[in-house]
């Protein structure tokens, strides 16, 4: 089914042509004509299925043919929780409406917050926000929200993880009643469900897949091996499996800069991603990695869903995530768009009850056995090298009692100057 069945003008399918799509996945084709006659939606679909053309082509198409001579400040906007993100869905909005007058703005943190407020001040058809720089503009009356007509809630689910559920509700209470509102989500908790109830006025649920489960395509790998021996595992896995465009998941941003270290002194091309970057750092490295500059990318859980790389060969979960769900975002960045995918974990014995409780949230029993090609006995460590040899000090070559008597003077009283 070609996008131009769905009725989006002619400058849109131009501009979807031109990025080299020619026909919607599925969760396009139900989502698309839905949100074309103003319903409000709650998408649920795996990473890498195509949820944000579902949302960018509905509002471009819809601004696009409700142009005004006087336009509001913002006309439609897409709350993301991360900085990636929001310029992932930016560069989207300007690919596919390339042949429209419509003007898109990410507005995110880490950056100069007075560029942002002096591109707001020019007509602005569609702001991507992450919800606390978002917060810090209207703060500021920087962004006038009166004149919005679609909002987008994207990976809801994610920023509620991250505890953005009531900068979200407060952002909310500033726009105007009659709108339109989709909400997309891998996942559809009890928390999202809540949310959407009371953001939403009977919206059409559109599940694409089995919920909760990773993409088929991945293939999973549990390999037991305790932490002195993970990097050793990850450096042989690199060089015996031939392996091209590895990200690799850490638990802290402590854990991701010091593999990053010794994959560089092991002569890996690596780089590391996470909230501690600047957002310059973040960029660079998000495109090294995807330009192919850099072999491996260790990231964090904060990354994970701002990284949408084509062609990544395998994910490696270094540390097991402590939230099951982190589990199933970050396998979902290899065997994107129903590609194949290789997902590898590794699980030391104190992260066994991490493993038990990702196995009950994807339903499916994970058991972790040893690499069969991989020696796990720990090389010895070597003696620390030192130049300097030892000489004792002629203190400690005297007898015991000669220097028990020689350490101690005898006092004697400071004899008084008899005044004269």
């Amino acid at each position: 089914m070609p996008f131009k069945t769905f009725g989006l003008s002619d400058p849109l399918v131009k501009g979807i042509l031109a990025t080299g799509y020619t026909a919607p996945t599925e969760i396009q084709s139900q989502a698309i004509p839905a949100a074309i006659k103003g319903t409000d939606i709650i998408g649920c679909a795996q990473t890498g299925t195509g949820k944000t053309a579902a949302f960018v082509l509905p509002i471009l198409d819809r601004l696009t043919h409700e142009q005004t001579g006087r336009k509001p400040n913002v006309r439609s906007l897409i709350i993301t929780p991360t900085r990636e993100l929001a310029v992932q869905i930016e560069k989207a909005v300007r690919g596919y409406g390339r042949f429209t007058k419509l003007k898109a703005l990410a507005v995110y943190g880490g950056v100069s917050i007075n560029k942002q407020i002096d591109a707001l001040r020019r007509d602005v058809d569609i702001v991507v926000a992450t919800p606390g720089r978002l917060i810090d503009h209207i703060q500021r009356n920087t962004i006038k929200l009166n004149g919005v007509e679609v909002l987008v809630l994207d990976e809801a689910d994610r920023m509620l993880d991250m505890g953005f559920v009531n900068d979200v509700r407060k952002i909310v209470r500033r726009l105007p009643r009659k709108r339109q509102t989709m909400l997309f989500s891998a996942t559809i908790s009890p928390e999202v469900r809540k949310l959407a109830a009371d953001m939403l006025k009977s919206p059409k649920v559109i599940q694409i897949g089995r919920p909760r489960n990773p993409i088929d395509t991945i293939t999973q790998h549990i390999y037991a091996v305790e932490k002195p021996l993970k990097m050793d595992l990850l450096l042989h896995m690199i060089e015996q499996w031939q392996m091209f465009s590895v990200l690799v998941f850490s638990r802290t941003k402590y854990g991701a800069d010091k593999i990053s270290r010794r994959l560089k002194r092991a002569g890996v091309v690596a780089v590391s991603i996470h909230s501690g970057r600047t957002q310059f750092q973040r960029q660079q490295a998000l495109d090294g990695f995807r330009s192919g500059k850099y072999q491996v990318m260790v990231a964090t859980d904060i990354a994970a869903r701002g990284i949408d790389v084509e062609g990544i060969s395998h994910v490696i979960n270094y540390d097991v995530p402590t939230h099951a769900e982190d589990y199933v975002h970050r396998i979902g960045r290899t065997g994107r768009a129903e590609a194949t995918g290789d997902a590898i974990t590794f699980v030391s014995s104190e992260e066994q009850k991490y493993l038990r409780e990702v196995g009950k949230f994807i339903e499916r029993k994970l058991t972790a056995q040893k690499c069969k090609t991989f020696s796990y006995i720990m090389s010895p460590k070597p003696e620390p090298k030192t130049n300097k040899t030892y000489k004792p000090s002629q203190r400690s070559q005297m007898p015991r009692s000669k220097r028990a008597s020689g350490a101690k003077k005898s006092y004697r009283p400071r004899r008084k100057s008899r005044k004269r």
